[in-house]
């Protein structure tokens, strides 16, 4: 029995745009200047608070920090809803999924920065919830790249680390993958140069979708 545990935005989802649509909008609430569209996809994975504060160029998260990602969180939806912007599935993911779902020796879990309530409001547009047993986000846990995501997913599953496998497309999935003792693998299609997956420990990294089910078998 193996555990696969999927990063959400850059991984699963194409959500890059909505996001930095939020962004856009909670900065300019705060009087700052808009972000560009780089700084918001270099932060995506890690809990909002903290990416909000390095995008302002602070170390921490501090009280300012965290009142934007409260505003973040209190206008998504509408933004959401009228801008246009949504969380597109990855070419070939969907295939990748069934083809998982379909078999009795894996089991399907999340590991997200997103919040619980982002999580299932993505699974659920995409018929996954039923699916996706084991998940944590950043409701439940300390940012990535601390490792209690993962370690909490394999307890609650019952399955070691070393039969646990980390999908995502961020430096920080990796580093949080290798130091809870799994196996970690960079996908290219998301928001982080490839050569840096490498330099944060990812075990392999593959280009499309597809080539994920030859790591897992």
């Amino acid at each position: 029995m193996k555990l696969v545990l999927f990063d959400c935005d850059g991984t699963l989802v194409d959500s890059a745009g909505l996001i930095h649509e939020v962004m856009r909008h909670s900065f300019m609430a705060f009087g700052k200047p808009e972000p560009a569209f780089e700084t918001t996809k270099s932060i995506i994975g890690l809990t909002l608070d903290i990416a909000i504060a390095r995008m302002d160029g602070k170390p921490h998260a501090d009280d300012e920090a965290v009142a934007m990602a409260a505003h973040y969180k209190s206008i998504f939806r509408d933004v959401r809803e009228t801008s246009g912007f949504g969380e597109t599935m990855f070419d070939g993911m969907r295939a990748v999924l069934d083809t998982l779902i379909a078999r009795d020796d894996i089991l399907l879990g999340a590991v997200t920065g997103k919040s619980r309530r982002g999580l299932e409001i993505i699974l659920e547009g995409h018929g996954l919830k039923e699916r996706f047993l084991f998940n944590r986000t950043a409701d439940d846990c300390p940012s990535k790249p601390h490792p209690a995501m993962v370690a909490e997913c394999c307890a609650e599953a019952g399955i070691a680390p070393r039969e646990t496998i980390v999908i995502g497309d961020a430096i920080y999935d990796m580093q949080m993958a290798k130091a809870a003792g799994a196996t970690a693998i960079g996908v290219s299609w998301g928001y982080a140069d490839v050569d840096n997956l490498w330099k944060a420990g990812a075990d392999a990294v593959v280009t499309q979708p597809a080539d994920l089910l030859a790591y897992i078998h």
